[in-house]
């Protein structure tokens, strides 16, 4: 059996997140404390007793999503099972290197704030957006995306799985791009409800910004091989990490290619650790052969620890 960690990304909040695994591991709850003391304020109260307009704001939405999802990870890791590739979508990928033992815990939890904050930050409310193009091949994707560019940016943003590719940009960009789109065929190519076109040229200055952040945080050597999604390959080692980081904010994520990559080198089980379970999506997507799993609650862990034995 050959195993990749895979974390969730933004989008996949919910009131209450984790409130199971709290209860039942001392290790997730060391967790959330860890967290809490790291951003000075009550995380556990912000993500199981608070309103979902509150964890929508970016700013939010990121370390909650890092601390809920390396709470999993803690409980997964009681069961002995380690990886031996991980990899996160956007987001995630910061917990993938929680995981990986490249960055500590305490350190990403504010950063990832950070991030939050100069992302939605960079592009005004309302001037940039993102849409959902179902059903068209990349290459299809990028012809849409150069047409549309004569009303504004339009760019590829994440291509996550066969037919699954999100456009990010200017809004009336964005909007004339589900327009073409449709005209060439795609199933579906709605506008998102997301705060900021995310992973597109637009966002270039919020990721100059994380890098001044970054230069005050040690990576360590990875302890576990990380497939990045700027490049859909592996991180070298941890001397490019930071840069990395950086060209991800604004880079697209080539979350398909980084899935392939892992089944190419023989991954046959795949776990995401996180709220939600589009990655398991993304996965059976693209094979039917491999084992998904994914943790988020007692249920999913039950599940987990039932096949592993």
């Amino acid at each position: 059996m050959k195993t990749a960690f895979l974390f969730s990304g933004q989008g996949a909040q919910a009131i209450g997140m984790g409130k199971e695994l709290c209860e039942n591991f001392k290790a997730a709850d060391d967790v959330f404390e860890s967290a809490s003391e790291a951003l000075g304020f009550d995380v556990k109260k912000m993500i199981f007793d608070g309103d979902s307009e509150t964890l929508m704001i970016t700013e939010n939405t990121q370390p909650a999503i890092l601390t809920m999802s390396t709470a999993a990870l803690r409980v997964v890791e009681t069961l002995g099972i380690k990886p031996d590739v991980v990899a996160g979508l956007s987001l995630g990928e910061y917990t993938a290197h929680v995981a990986a033992g490249s960055l500590q815990f305490a350190d990403a939890v504010p950063l990832v704030k950070k991030r939050g904050k100069y992302m939605q930050e960079e592009v005004p409310i309302g001037v940039g957006g993102m849409a959902a193009v179902i059903g068209l091949a990349p290459e299809q994707v990028y012809e849409v995306c150069a047409a549309a560019s004569e009303k504004g940016v339009a760019e590829p943003a994440n291509f996550n799985c066969p037919g699954q590719i999100t456009v990010a940009g200017e809004k009336a960009a964005v909007e004339y791009a589900c327009e073409l789109a449709k005209e060439k065929g795609a199933r579906r190519a709605l506008m998102l409800p997301v705060s900021a076109p995310f992973h597109c040229s637009m966002l270039k200055g919020a990721g100059e910004k994380l890098a001044k952040e970054l230069e005050k945080i040690t990576f360590s050597p990875l302890q576990v091989p990380l497939i990045t999604n700027v490049t859909g390959d592996y991180v070298k080692d941890e001397t490019e990490i930071k840069d990395l980081l950086v060209r991800q904010v604004s880079s697209s994520v080539l979350f398909q290619a980084s899935l392939e990559r892992m089944l190419k080198d023989g991954v046959d089980t795949f776990v995401e650790i996180g709220p939600g379970k589009a990655l398991s999506g993304f996965v059976k997507k693209i094979t039917k052969e491999a084992a998904v799993y994914n943790v988020e609650d007692m249920a999913s862990f039950e599940k987990l620890k039932a096949a592993l034995a």
